[in-house]
């Protein structure tokens, strides 16, 4: 789906700064990196998501001739830099891990480099499609996971954050692993299968609960799944779901059952189960929705619940307990006066809020069944030096990121792999738009990659994320650098 967006879709200060790096040095280059510094949801990891919708937006990224107008109606910008913002458009490189891969806090998910007029610009709606996406398509793969062989359709457009919001909240959840969505504009955009059943108001619009069933069982013989908990649960809408299931079942109709809605979700599933197989309808399914999150289901399946697919809304699409991913923009390389590039460090008082300097990618590690070990960020000048090691199966010592004395040594993996690749070069787009479901297969691989105790909802393993030794070096000097200085 291409969409254009203004480029008034920035923060003020975005401006403001903008205006005076046009009055310095309007053609200095730097380079940005968009990382985030904890796990969503207190988790061992995240679903990398947005990357494709954000780049679309940034290629068509444009201020109108109404958009000029009212920014020299703020009164704060000269006519010199109006004129340079009517032409516009972002120019420079970025690049960025796969749409779908996992990923951990404080390594680069995205390295923009252009002049710093423009590479400034872009960050609010780099983070804005990053930020979300990521964090819904994080919360999906959790869900599902807890679903573990059920089914997970998401319902969430009612109380999602506004239109966009329902849209981008679908997208991701696919990608995260849902299997369907109510969202019937997000069907056809993206793509995805669209799914519902009935509403309590169908059912109360009848006479009786059973004429409800049977005009619904007309309609759609072969995909039935009726609303059980408008009157009473076990003793009416069970009841009559069966009188409706066994015609359905004499002319050969399949897909019908039933979806629960409130109550003992566990306890409810359980005796419908038993009553439809005390009726010779153990083909009948169970879907369960009423405010389900990883949390809840984990336990329904604990108990024993008898669901073939549950339908997740609200908790999914607001990221429920954790609304936004802690996503940052920090610029990290600049260009000097000779052309080359020096790192720069953003340095605080809270050492896990000191970023990584200079030009870097991600290096991946992995075991001889191919699952994931460790992360190192390096500087994306050493990469040919490192990947020599790693063909040759040598020890590397892996640093942690913000304790000095802190490493381990690795000396058996079997495979690594660079994970930024470019995909943007001149403000153009340079990777083949992908299907969805590549995207969703790659997430899903890439999570039977992760080990389970990173998975786990309580208590998750932290991956090592690391960096290497000359990285560490440059870092640590700098800071000390800066604490000689000050």
């Amino acid at each position: 789906m291409k969409c254009t967006y203004s480029a008034l879709l920035t923060d003020f200060y975005e401006l403001t700064m903008m205006q005076g790096f046009f009055s310095q040095n309007p053609d200095r280059l730097s380079v940005f990196d968009m990382f985030f510094r904890r796990q969503p949801y207190g988790g061992g990891y995240a679903v990398f998501a947005g990357l494709e919708p954000m780049l679309d937006a940034i290629e068509n990224f444009t201020f109108s001739a109404d958009d000029i107008g009212y920014l020299k109606s703020l009164n704060c910008f000269s006519k010199e830099f109006l004129d340079y913002l009517s032409n516009f458009r972002f120019k420079g490189e970025i690049y960025a891990v796969k749409e779908g891969t996992v990923v951990f806090p404080n390594e680069p998910l995205l390295r923009v480099k252009g002049t710093l007029l423009e590479a400034q610009l872009i960050e609010p709606i780099l983070l804005n499609f990053v930020n979300f996406q990521t964090s819904i398509a994080t919360k999906s793969a959790r869900i599902c996971r807890a679903a573990g062989a059920s089914a997970v359709m998401e319902f969430g457009l009612r109380r999602a954050q506004g239109p966009d919001g329902a849209v981008s909240a679908t997208r991701a959840s696919y990608i995260g692993g849902v299997g369907a969505t109510s969202n019937v504009l997000a069907g056809k955009l993206y793509d995805i299968p669209v799914s519902g059943t009935m509403a309590h108001s169908w059912i109360m619009s009848f006479k009786t609960e059973l004429e409800a069933f049977e005009a619904f069982a007309q309609m759609y013989p072969n995909n039935c799944i009726l609303l059980a908990d408008t009157y009473d649960t076990l003793k009416s809408g069970v009841q009559n779901a069966v009188k409706v299931f066994k015609k359905l079942k004499a002319k050969g109709c399949k897909g019908y059952g039933i979806r629960l809605d409130s109550g003992d979700l566990s306890f409810l599933s359980r005796e419908a189960k038993r009553i439809f197989a005390e009726n010779g309808l153990q083909e009948a399914k169970i879907v369960a929705s009423n405010d389900l999150d990883e949390w809840v289901i984990e336990q329904m399946a604990f108990e024993g619940a008898r669901v073939d697919a549950y339908g997740v809304g609200t908790r999914l699409v607001t990221a429920d307990k954790d609304p936004s991913l802690t996503g940052v923009y920090k610029l990290t390389a600049k260009e000097a006066e000779d052309g080359s590039f020096s790192p720069a460090i953003k340095l605080t008082n809270n050492p896990e809020k000191m970023s990584n300097p200079g030009i870097k990618n991600i290096l991946r590690f992995y075991d001889k069944s191919g699952m994931m070990l460790a992360d190192m960020v390096l500087f994306e000048e050493e990469t040919e030096e490192i990947l020599k090691i790693t063909a040759e199966k040598k020890p590397l010592r892996l640093n942690h990121p913000s304790i000095e004395y802190a490493f381990i040594t690795l000396d058996e993996y079997a495979d690594a792999k660079l994970l930024l690749e470019k995909v943007m070069e001149g403000g153009k787009k340079i990777i083949a738009q992908s299907d969805l479901r590549e995207i969703r297969g790659r997430a899903k691989t890439e999570m039977n990659s992760l080990h389970d105790t990173f998975k786990r909802l309580l208590n998750p393993h932290v991956y090592k994320v690391s960096i290497s030794d000359r990285l560490k070096k440059v870092k640590t000097d700098m800071i000390s650098e800066h604490m000689q200085d000050s």
